[in-house]
């Protein structure tokens, strides 16, 4: 999903750019730029008087028969959803914390099918929610092939110990977040030591802080895994400063895309 803040789309050239590289991965076609792709979501936007929203840009390959063979669906499909959110979803959760559990559930192995395609393939991260949803927990942690940890069933995870924060690698099968990408900049922003790596459960158990990131969930702290308090039980003095960092970030307009104003399409690309 993509946001908007104020009047501004957070991020949104960086979430267009993911999606055209996606597309070009699993080879479909789209008969509108990037400019034009964003101008769209613009103005569904204005149409439907949203200045805080959360957007929902779906496209597949288009109607076909009922077989598999892609040929059938020559006319890909673009969708875009938009829904209202108040300035204050998710105060709470940044303000306490969440809990999660590990899922039983592993990642598949990063392979044709990579996970840094967002794809609307969300068997995993819903039938590991139902785990969640059976422990009286909010998110859900996926371990990959090897048993590493990957990331939560719909955001990117992060560690903190001795004031160093850690993230995942490609290579446990996480999707490249742009909130994830936003937060890792602001951290080395802020001072701190930021390593993508391996991270084992053990690691994960006994770090000092726990964070997850996401388009909708912004920044939130994960004070418990399994039962298990996270260092004391709270939001970690890190993540509060990634979070007061990140929502400084969110209200200024140079991190996205004016609503009010159109995107300019290169001439050459113009119909």
């Amino acid at each position: 999903g993509i946001r908007a803040y104020n009047g501004t789309v957070f991020r949104l050239r960086e979430h267009i750019e993911r999606l055209f590289e996606g597309l070009r991965v699993i080879r479909v076609s789209i008969p509108l730029t990037k400019e034009q792709v964003m101008n769209s979501i613009v103005e569904t936007l204005r149409r439907n008087n949203l200045s805080d929203a959360y957007i929902r840009l779906v496209i597949t390959r288009g109607r076909g028969n009922l077989g598999l063979d892609p040929r059938s669906c020559p006319k890909p499909s673009i969708i875009i959803m938009t829904e209202p959110v108040l300035p204050a979803h998710g105060k709470e959760a940044r303000e306490k914390g969440v809990t999660a559990v590990i899922s039983s559930l592993r990642r598949d192995m990063v392979d044709g099918t990579s996970h840094e395609v967002k794809s609307l393939n969300y068997i995993q991260s819903v039938l590991s929610k139902f785990q969640a949803i059976d422990s009286g927990a909010e998110e859900v942690v996926m371990l990959d092939h090897r048993g590493m940890v990957s990331e939560f069933h719909g955001s990117n995870l992060f560690i903190v110990k001795q004031g160093i924060i850690h993230t995942p690698t490609s290579a446990a099968g996480i999707l490249h977040g742009v909130t994830r990408a936003r937060v890792m900049k602001l951290a080395e922003e802020l001072g701190y030591e930021v390593r993508e790596r391996d991270i084992t459960p053990y690691e994960l158990m006994t770090a000092d802080e726990v964070f997850l990131t996401g388009t909708m969930a912004e920044v939130v702290p994960v004070v418990k895994i399994h039962g298990v308090p996270i260092a004391e039980g709270k939001p970690g003095p890190v993540t509060k400063e990634i979070i007061r960092g990140f929502q400084r970030i969110i209200q200024d307009p140079k991190e996205g895309v004016p609503i009010r104003e159109a995107i300019s399409i290169p001439a050459k690309t113009r119909n």
